[in-house]
C-alpha cells in the first residue's frame, strides 16, 4: 500500500469509528431513558432496575458462552450493564 492509500484508509476508519461512537452514544441515551421510564412505573423502582440488570447480565453470560466471544467483549458488555444500572439508580427514588 502506498502512503496515500494508507492515509485514506485511516481517514475512512476514523470516520467509521466516529459514526459508530455517535450511534453508540444515541443508543445508550435512548436505552437509559427507556429503562428509567419503565422503572419509575414500578412500585419498587430500585428492585425493578436490579431485576432488569440481573437479567441482562445472565443474557450476556449465556450469549458469550454460546458464541465463544472474546473475553474483552464480555467484560465491556458487563461493565456497560453496570454503568446503565448506576445511571438508572441515580435518578430513581429510594
Amino acid at each position: 500500500m502506498t502512503d496515500t492509500a494508507i492515509k485514506a484508509e485511516l481517514e475512512r476508519l476514523k470516520r467509521e469509528n466516529a459514526e459508530l461512537n455517535g450511534l453508540s452514544l444515541a443508543t445508550g441515551v435512548i436505552l437509559t431513558q427507556l429503562l428509567q421510564t419503565m422503572c419509575k412505573r414500578e412500585l419498587n423502582p430500585q428492585a425493578a432496575a436490579g431485576r432488569i440488570m440481573s437479567n441482562a447480565r445472565e443474557a450476556i453470560d449465556g450469549f458469550t458462552k454460546m458464541n465463544d466471544t472474546d473475553p474483552v467483549t464480555r467484560k465491556r458488555a458487563l461493565d456497560a450493564v453496570q454503568q446503565y444500572e448506576d445511571q438508572i439508580r441515580s435518578v430513581l427514588a429510594v
